[in-house]
Order: C-alpha cells, then structure tokens, then sequence
C-alpha cells in the first residue's frame, strides 16, 4: 500500500514538472519577444569614422538627406529667437478688483475716510493699470531678456504683438501708483490705503496656444536637406564611413525604420523575432532533456538559469532601446561563470550562448559582438575547471579583462590593418566590466541562499576540520572522528574515477556521523579495550541508541546551518538497512518470537545520487575493514565484494543514478586503497651489541 502510495506520488510529481519545465521556457519566450527592440528593416550597423563592412549599397528608393540632429537644433533654436509667446487678458480680474475696491469704499474705514480725490484718483489708476496689463514677475523678466522683448496678446479671435516695457508686474504697477500722484493728493496717505489688495495679475500665459504656436515655428526649419535618388551609389564594401555618408545612411535608416511600422510591417517583425527567439531556447530546452535529463527535472536549477539568461537579455534590450551605455559594459560572463558553479560546463557554455546569440540580435556590430562575447565565455569556463577557492573567481576576472581586450584588438588589426584604428574607449568599457565581474563572488553566496545550492568554495570551508562542528566531534568522538576521514578518502578516489563530485563527497564524509557525539562510547571506534556500554542492555534498546545517532545528527547539523546537500549524507548513509548485530542477535536469543524490524531499522531514505551512494559503500566497508583478521588483497575483495553486493541486492540503490560498471569501478578503487591503509610493514632490525672478550 505504501509502495503503491509513493510511485502515486512520485508520477504526479513527474508530471508536474514536465509542465513546470515547459511553462518557464514559454514564460521567457512571451517576456523577451515583448521587451526585445524594434529595429525596423534596416539590417545594416555603421558607425562614423569606421569601414562599411558589407558589400555595395545603392539607394533602394528616393529619400530625403535630414540634417544632423546638432544641425537641426542649432537652427531651430536660432529661429526661436523670434517666437513670442502667447498670453491672454482675463476680464474678470478688472472687474473683481474694481468691485472690491467700491465696496471698501463704503465699508473698510481705510478707504472710506480718504478724501475723494484720493479715491477717485486709486481708482483711475487701477483702471489704466489693468488696461495697460499686469503679470507675473517671471513670465515678464523671462520676455523682457528674449532677443524680441515682446509678446502677443489674444483679444478674441486676434492676437496683436505688444512691448513687454507696457506691462507691469504688481511690484511695478504699486510703485506706478505711487510715483504718478498729482498736486494735492498725499502719497503717505496712499500708502496706508494698502492699495496692493487691489492690485492683481491680468495677463495670462496661454500655454496651449504657445506651444501650437511654437511647434509651427520650427516646422519653418526645413529638416532635410537635399534629396538621394532611387539607384544612386552611397558607400561600397572598405570605404571609410565619413561624416557626409554616416548622415545618408542614418537618413536611410530613419526612412526605412518609418516605412516598417505599418500595422502589417510590424506583426512580421514581430513574428520573425519570436520564432527566432523560440528557435534558441528551444535548443537550450532540448539540450537539458536530452543531454542532461537530472538537470531538467531539477526545477531550482531550470528557474535559476532561465532567470539569469531573461535578465541579461532583458538588460541588452534596455541598454540598446534607450541607447544608455555600450552593452560591453554589462558582464555577460556572470551567466557561464554562476551555471559552472553551481552546474556543469557544458551547461554554463550552451546557456552562454543562448544568452549571446539571442543579444546580438539587438546590438551594433553583432558579428564582433559574437566573437567577443563567445572567447570570454570559454576562458570563463576553463579558469573556473574546479572552483575551491573564492581567489580563482577573482583571477578569472583578470584573465576575462586580458581576453576582452586582446580579442578586440585581434579584430581590430583583422578589420583596419593597424593598431591605431581602434576606439580607445572600449577598453575603458572592458575596465569596467572587470570590475563588475570581479564581484561576482558575492553573487555567488547570494545564489546560494537564495535557490540552497552549494558551490565548490563553500565545500572546501565546510570540510575544514578546524571548523567548531568538526572540531566537537574529533574531540567528543576521536574514533569516529577517523573513521570519518578514512571514508572520506575512500569516497573521493571513488568520486573521481565514476565522475562524482568528490568535494562533495569528502565534505558530506565529514559531517555524516555527527549524530555519534550524543553518545559516543556506544560506538565500537570509540570504545577503550574492554569497555562495552551495551552490556546489559537490551538488543533493541541497543539498536534504537545506534540508529538514533542519525535523527541526532539531523538535528545538530540543522542547528548549525549545515547544508541541505550535506545534510542529505547524514540521512541517507545507512538508508533503510538494520543494524544486523543487534537484529540477528534478538532473532537467536527470541525464536519462537515475531521481531518488529521497525524497531531495528534505520529511517532512511535510501541513496538517491551517486555520491550518497558511494558514501553508503564506503562507510560500510571502511567499518566492517577494521574487524578482518589479516589485509591481503582476497580478504579485501571478498569483503568489499560482500558488502557492496548486498547492498545492492537488497535494493538500496535503486534510486541513485549508477551503472553497473560504476559499482564495479567503486569496488576495485576500494580494494586498491585499503590495500594501502592496511598495506604490511616491514620490521626493524634491532641492533646487536658486542659482547665483551676476556683476556
């Protein structure tokens, strides 16, 4: 029932990510189809002082030369020197103003008890100022220093150019009032009449009628200048692109950009760049179900990498859309150098392309992009081989930089015929791009936490005896201490010869006992001549203290933020087997009995890759090594033979990805280095001393 349980399981789990898979690479598919650019159909790129790098172009149609963008603003700019704005008289100013001020004529005692001189004279003055027009300081200081030092004002449908000297602005409009008194009329008096409330602004920016008016201004400006005709010769393969030609062929390529974004046009652009960019991660998705089928079922590892592929293709497609940088600075080798460590090469390569090829669709000069970017890919990869130090990512670094700027100069002197020709500011690009990569380590332990991957560098830290962890154990439990590094030796010379990962062998080694410093005397290789703790204990009690030392290693090794890939060697190093000292003992001292062998059995699970496999054997075999009477090379086949081969046939290793031919390689490496731990030593002579004559 439970069996039949699990395979329900583990089918639904199948399916699930023969979904899972797929709908990721869509996902991407949909995401990059949508931010990729939209180029248009001009298919050629060209810089200015650089040679044309393709065959003779002649003009495919009529089309206008446009002048240089600098050009066309300086002239539109040296027109607008001449424009004047537009501002409208508000009426209802006046009359509010007015109206307040006759009011407070009769109710404010400011106003009421000035002589009537005095009020008929703020008012006309009111008058002539809200007729002449007041406005806001800015607007006035802004014309005022314009090359024409006017404005036109709408009086309805009409607008008539006016002097910006006949407006005012509150501050002068009061100062008017005050300056312009007449004989009788006492200006201390106008003062304390508060006047300013009465004084407000009239003339109004017309935004909307400016900018309409703005706009057909610089349309003055012709923007082209001169025609190309249908057949003319504009530029032939190795000529120089001078600046007359750079400013014909950017002409070229603004109309032909134009003429492509019709509706119909554009479906087929589109439509071309997503059977392009399907076409590529189709070929990156049927590479992992071919080729690596672990890696494809692994959905940490299909997320991780598509992530990182979608963001630097989304990063190429910013940069060039908005034209922000050169896309030389952005470190493309992060993608090859994060897949090889957490991955494999060849997958770190095949991903690297995908991400290159599918950007060099967006950028300039896509063939020394190509180049470039592919070199810098593979030396990442053959200096990250085996990544046990943080040091070698940052030397990497160094010899990408080298890689970038001797590639481009090759291409350079391959393209021009000198050194000289090349653009300078490139390597200040590749400098930076150096820098970038040079923190791809701190990248590195991000990936780590957050997809719980473990590269080679974090493997070398956990396996350094000097660690608090290991440090406990060798002291709390000395012969398991050893115990632990002889199968991590016996692990890794198997590792290496079936293509494991023998760091993380040696490191999951180290660590797969930890649970024994709970109660170490119960262990034999901890155990003084003669001291026996299980005497007197009962068998299952016994076995229960021996396989707790599992369950107890889980829980010290969580507590010490041990990895999930170590933590697995700790669980899986005995998978579901017995303790058959103990088991076959209770059976031949309980005949008649029935045994629960959940009492005498392991939690497990069972092995499920080939290094928790290879860490079964060994364990097993360096164990049950130390009980042989003599070490000659047929009692260590037949008992690594006995051992592993029981193993096997009682199916522990169903699920773990190895060969028969592996299992018999594991064999052979552990009967040639036993041989050698337990190799025969030779015995010293003992001196002889002469024994003395008598005379």
């Amino acid at each position: 029932m439970n069996a039949t349980r699990a395979a329900s399981k583990k089918k639904k789990f199948r399916i699930r990510t023969k979904v899972f898979v797929p709908l990721v690479f869509i996902a991407a598919i949909l995401l990059i189809t949508y931010i990729f650019p939209r180029q248009g159909s001009f298919k050629y790129s060209f810089n200015e002082g650089r040679p044309w790098q393709y065959g003779l172009l002649t003009a495919p149609f009529d089309f206008p030369v446009y002048k240089p963008a600098d050009q066309l603003k300086a002239e539109q700019d040296s027109i607008l020197e001449f424009y004047e704005p537009y501002f409208e008289i508000d009426e209802e100013v006046q009359k509010n103003a007015l109206a307040d001020f006759d009011a407070d004529v009769n109710l404010s005692d400011k106003i009421s008890e000035l002589p009537a001189a005095h009020k008929l004279y703020i008012r006309n003055m009111l008058q002539e100022l809200y007729t002449n027009g007041i406005m806001r300081s800015e607007d006035y200081d802004r014309i005022l220093d314009s090359a024409t030092g006017s404005l036109r004002i709408k009086i309805g449908n009409i607008a008539e150019s006016r002097n910006i000297e006949t407006f005012f602005t509150i501050r002068s409009a009061y100062e008017k009032v005050l300056q312009d008194v007449p004989a009788g009329v006492d200006v201390s008096t106008i003062q304390s009449a508060d006047i300013n409330e009465y004084i407000r602004e009239n003339v109004i920016y017309d935004a909307q009628t400016s900018a309409k008016a703005q706009d057909e201004f610089i349309q003055q400006v012709d923007i082209s200048r001169g025609m190309v005709q249908q057949g003319q010769r504009i530029i032939d393969q190795g000529e120089i692109v001078d600046a007359r030609t750079y400013n014909i062929l950017s002409s070229l390529k603004r109309v032909m950009e134009e003429r492509s974004g019709g509706s119909s046009r554009n479906i087929w652009i589109i439509l071309g760049q997503f059977t392009l960019i399907t076409l590529m991660f189709s070929c990156f998705y049927f590479y992992l179900l071919l080729f690596r089928p672990i890696e494809y079922r692994n959905r940490k590892h299909v997320l991780f990498m598509m992530l990182l592929i979608v963001i630097f293709l989304l990063l190429t497609a910013i940069t060039v859309t908005f034209d922000l940088f050169s896309v030389y600075i952005l470190p493309y080798a992060i993608v090859t150098i994060l897949i090889r460590t957490f991955i494999d090469s060849r997958t770190a390569l095949f991903a690297s392309l995908t991400t290159i090829i599918l950007s060099s669709l967006m950028v300039p000069f896509p063939f020394e992009f190509i180049i470039i970017q592919i070199a810098v890919s593979m030396v990442s990869i053959f200096m990250l081989k085996e990544l046990s130090e943080r040091s070698q990512l940052i030397r990497s670094s160094f010899f990408i930089l080298l890689t970038y700027i001797l590639i481009y100069l090759g291409l350079i002197m391959y393209q021009e015929g000198s050194i000289t020709e090349g653009d300078w500011l490139m390597l200040v690009y590749f400098l930076i791009n150096f820098i970038f990569i040079m923190f791809s380590y701190s990248l590195v332990y991000l990936v780590e936490k957050s997809f719980g991957f473990i590269s080679g560098v974090t493997l070398v830290e956990l396996s350094n005896i000097n660690k608090p962890l290991l440090k406990e154990l060798s002291e709390k439990a000395p012969g398991t201490f050893q115990h632990s590094l002889q199968v991590s030796n016996l692990g890794m010379a198997a590792a290496a010869k079936i293509g494991a990962n023998a760091s993380l062998i040696r490191t999951g080694a180290l660590y797969h006992d930890v649970g024994k410093m709970i109660n170490p005397a119960f262990f034999t290789e901890n155990q003084a001549p003669g001291m026996n703790p299980h005497a007197g204990l009962p068998f299952e009690e016994s076995a229960r203290i021996i396989i707790s030392h599992v369950k107890d290693g889980l829980k010290i090794a969580q507590k010490n933020n041990v990895p999930q890939q170590i933590i697995d060697f700790i669980e899986t190093h005995h998978g579901t087997s017995m303790p058959k000292y103990f088991y076959i003992s209770w059976k031949n001292a309980n005949p008649d009995k029935e045994v629960n062998e959940a009492d005498f059995r392991y939690p497990g699970p069972n092995p499920f890759t080939k290094e928790t496999a290879i860490m079964m054997m060994a364990d097993a075999v360096e164990a049950s090594s130390r009980s042989l009477p003599e070490y000659s090379e047929a009692s260590l086949r037949s008992l690594v033979d006995k051992i592993i081969d029981t193993q096997l046939n009682e199916g522990y290793f169903k699920l773990a990805p190895l060969t028969f031919r592996d299992i018999q390689i594991v064999k052979d490496v552990f009967v040639d280095k036993l041989k050698t731990v337990y190799h025969s030593r030779i015995a010293y002579p003992e001196l002889k001393t002469a024994t003395p004559t008598q005379s």
